[in-house]
């Protein structure tokens, strides 16, 4: 038998040893994911308190049960720091992270990195998939040569594909087993192998031509949704100074069986792909001498809704004969979307430097965020506020960011001065309200 028919048996009677890079957001459910279906797991990551709380059965993203991952650790899955131990993996899957840096312009030091690592480590008969989000060619441009570094040849000795992630962090309509799954192979025997491993834990898996068309997948899909949340963000404000309210309007469209998704505006992007995904293509592109200025648009659009934010807070303040220099200004959820602790890209914390850069008083409460984390690029010292009619009380205006469903919109209502809201929770006129 060649290599691929060994590795894709392996796969199929559910006895290689499956390797994850990366137990984040994206990594720690589809460790899960391969061990409820019976696969050996071995877990990857350089952060070695992440490794030891999952050792331990213990669980650091909010909504991932620790008794799931106690569950895994006592049946088949084990996690390290030592990229060492790659060799014993039969697949490695990446999936860690490809952010942008200051000049938004595509990181991929995480990525070339973790291959770096990986690559003395590599053998013959192992499947290389990359799952994080990138620009057309990564696979075969950045890591096609470090995993033939060693004399490997891809399609025979080594198997290379690109499978961009779909996970949507507390979604409780679709799972890792249930999103189908994009994949593209660098040569049909890749292409072969990857659909042997995926089809065993995901319920549709959807082969396309090439890594190159994979990884344009995953762009596509969120250009799309920036785009439409640029656009609805747009008609936000113009509705807005035309007296319009956009909520009544998206919802009577909406109503159209035909022609129309329902998009509704915010105070900008968060979260790992949305805000960034259009980056990669319009970086990418310039090598091919192409401006998406379309896209672009849509992301100058979505940068600015932060500060449309605080200039609603300011105006609102004015109205109540106060400035913002000296204002308690409570923020009303950090994270990027309802009802997770997901903080990445989150505009919410924008807002905050905004405000305290105007020389605001800024605190925050998040029944999912109890202490403000340690992130790459934002640092605020602070714990959650308890949200009490006392404590509404006492701020001299609080902003709506991230619509949590744990808020008593009744009790902020009723206590707080003031009331900046970017969500559309508050479709009642009130003389301290104001829709942002």
């Amino acid at each position: 038998m060649t290599s691929k028919d060994i590795l894709k048996q392996a796969f199929v009677d559910r006895s290689a040893t499956i390797g994850i890079v990366g137990l984040g957001y994206v990594g720690l459910p589809l460790m899960l994911r391969f061990s409820a279906v019976g696969f050996r797991v071995l877990g990857i990551d350089i952060d070695q308190s992440k490794v030891d709380k999952l050792n331990a059965g213990q669980s650091y993203i909010e909504h991932i049960d620790a008794r799931r991952i106690a569950d895994a650790r006592r049946a088949n899955f084990e996690a390290t720091a030592d990229f060492a131990r790659a060799q014993d993996c039969d697949a490695l899957i990446l999936c860690v992270p490809t952010p942008l840096n200051k000049y938004r312009e595509p990181d991929l030091s995480f990525v070339l990195n973790t291959v770096d690592a990986l690559a003395p480590h590599l053998r013959a008969g192992q499947l290389l998939t990359l799952e994080s989000t990138t620009y057309p060619g990564t696979t075969e441009e950045e890591l096609l040569p470090r995993a033939q570094a060693n004399g490997l040849r891809a399609g025979q000795d080594v198997f290379l594909c690109y499978s961009p992630e779909r996970e949507d962090p507390g979604n409780p309509d679709f799972d890792t087993q249930s999103i189908p799954k994009v994949i593209g192979g660098h040569t049909p025997a890749c292409l072969e192998v990857g659909l042997a491993m995926y089809q065993q834990i995901i319920d549709r898996v959807v082969p396309v031509s090439s890594t190159r068309a994979a990884e344009m997948v995953k762009l596509l899909e969120n250009i799309h949704r920036a785009v439409n949340i640029g656009l609805v963000n747009e008609m936000k404000i113009v509705a807005d100074r035309m007296d319009i309210d956009i909520y009544e309007v998206i919802q009577a469209a909406a109503t159209k069986p035909f022609g129309f998704t329902a998009y509704y505006p915010g105070p900008g992007l968060g979260g790992h792909c949305i805000p960034i995904d259009p980056f990669y293509l319009t970086w990418k592109a310039r090598e091919y001498g192409l401006n998406t200025r379309f896209i672009e648009l849509a992301g100058e659009v979505n940068r600015a809704m932060p500060e449309y934010v605080v200039g609603k807070l300011m105006d609102g303040l004015n109205q109540h004969g106060k400035a913002l220099k000296g204002s308690r200004i409570l923020m009303l959820g950090v994270a990027y979307k309802k009802n997770v602790d997901d903080m990445r890209e989150s505009p919410a914390v924008h807002i905050m430097e905004l405000l305290q850069g105007k020389g605001a008083e800024i605190a925050y409460s998040d029944p999912h965020v109890p202490v403000f984390p340690t992130m790459r690029e934002h640092y605020f010292d602070l714990r959650s506020v308890a949200l009490t009619p006392d404590s509404l009380a006492s701020f001299d205006a609080v902003v709506l960011a991230t619509a949590h469903d744990a808020f008593d919109y009744e009790l902020i209502k009723n206590a707080a001065q003031l009331i900046v809201d970017s969500r559309g929770k508050y479709r009642k006129p009130a003389s301290h309200i104001i829709r942002a």
